[in-house]
């Protein structure tokens, strides 16, 4: 496996994202969306503060609870809409418009192939968690948050992003049609998601397991600022599973062609 090559697929597919409205639309989205969120948190943090110290009551509120880890929370929720549409076009547009017959027969090798798309999505998305990286820096402004605690919420974000969008380039390679590639990664997203619901009221074996694939449930703990080696070794474990089927689907998609 060539470095180069895959840093040449990865930046070919910057380039698409950036010179067309893709990458400009998805951020501007996000800015607004996440834009509002902390506005709101921050809003009503200020406000309970505020009745607080004028009751003469109670200790005070901390950021990272009351602003920090529901903001985090929410961008997480952003990112089920986000990555189908950064993933639903990597190989279902190649297929549209017939360029995937060059890569199926190029000397490339399938893992470069699969691992540059990939890529290039995983760095599209970072990108788009820096804009609330900015919101959370002016938090240090009026008030002094751990930064330690900051930086693993937004390594959990990244990481649980790489797992979905693995999972999201397997989809798009297996049609193509973006819409129903959009649709069936948001669709996995959103199941990965609620699926660990059932081990809060239950207690079997099923629905304890249902519970360690929840994709929730392991960002809990970053989300805390609690970095934890089985919750990094999950996401870890997604990225791997979803980047084999996709070199798999890619390889026999080779042998068609």
């Amino acid at each position: 496996m060539n470095p180069n090559m895959i840093w040449i697929i990865c930046r070919k597919e910057l380039k698409v994202y950036f010179a067309s409205p893709i990458a400009y639309g998805l951020m501007a989205f996000f800015a607004l969306i996440c834009g509002y969120f902390f506005y709101a948190a921050v809003g009503w943090f200020v406000f309970q503060s505020t009745n607080q110290m004028m009751m003469g009551r109670g200790m005070p509120m901390d950021v990272a609870d009351y602003v920090i880890r529901p903001v985090m929370g929410n961008v997480s929720v952003i990112g089920l809409f986000l990555i189908p549409m950064i993933t639903m076009r990597l190989f279902a547009e190649e297929k549209r418009s017939g360029t995937i017959e060059l890569l199926a027969t190029s000397p490339l090798r399938d893992t470069e192939i699969v691992i540059g798309k990939w890529l290039a999505a995983v760095i599209l998305y970072a990108s788009i968690l820096a804009i609330a990286a900015v919101n959370i820096a002016l938090l240090f402004f009026f008030s002094q948050p751990e930064v330690k605690p900051i930086l693993i919420s937004f390594l959990g974000l990244l990481l649980q992003g790489a797992g979905l969008l693995a999972l999201g380039t397997f989809i798009s390679n297996t049609t193509r049609n973006q819409i129903i590639a959009g649709a069936g990664t948001f669709a996995i997203c959103l199941l990965l998601w609620v699926i660990g619901w059932a081990s809060e009221y239950e207690a079997t074996t099923i629905s304890k397991i249902l519970g360690y694939i929840s994709v929730t449930s392991h960002f809990e703990n970053f989300a805390k600022g609690v970095l934890d080696t089985k919750d990094v070794i999950f996401y870890l474990s997604v990225i791997f599973f979803g980047l084999f089927l996709t070199t798999r689907s890619v390889e026999s998609m080779r042998w068609r062609a």
